[in-house]
């Protein structure tokens, strides 16, 4: 069962979406992208609310997780949120290995 992250940074005046330029810019989430147990990295950006970001965090289970949580590479997340002054939301999702229900099928289009 796999972990689904979504983080919001908000910030103000574009820090959110400067904190994410730098974290692909100076390599660190494309470091986090190949931490064993990484299924997704990605940030996106709301079109309703320009001072967040969201960050979707997927790791292939809990133990993956948590050595990442242990990793130098929460150091460099850290100091680069306390860079642009940003505030967190955290939502956390477990996986559902069961697949598409028949009743939510109708409406995807694959």
């Amino acid at each position: 069962m796999s972990v689904v992250i979504n983080i919001y940074y908000t910030g103000t005046n574009g820090a959110a979406r400067k904190f994410a330029e730098e974290m692909e810019s100076s390599g660190t989430a494309p470091a986090i992208r190949s931490e064993k147990g990484n299924l997704r990295y990605d940030y996106f950006f709301p079109l309703a609310d320009p001072e967040t970001v969201l960050l979707i965090d997927s790791w292939q289970d809990q133990h993956a997780l948590d050595v990442h949580h242990a990793s130098p590479m929460m150091e460099k997340i850290t100091q680069l949120r306390l860079k642009y002054d940003l505030h967190m939301k955290v939502e956390r999702f477990l996986s559902d290995e069961s697949g598409i229900p028949e009743s939510d099928s109708q409406f995807i289009k694959e």
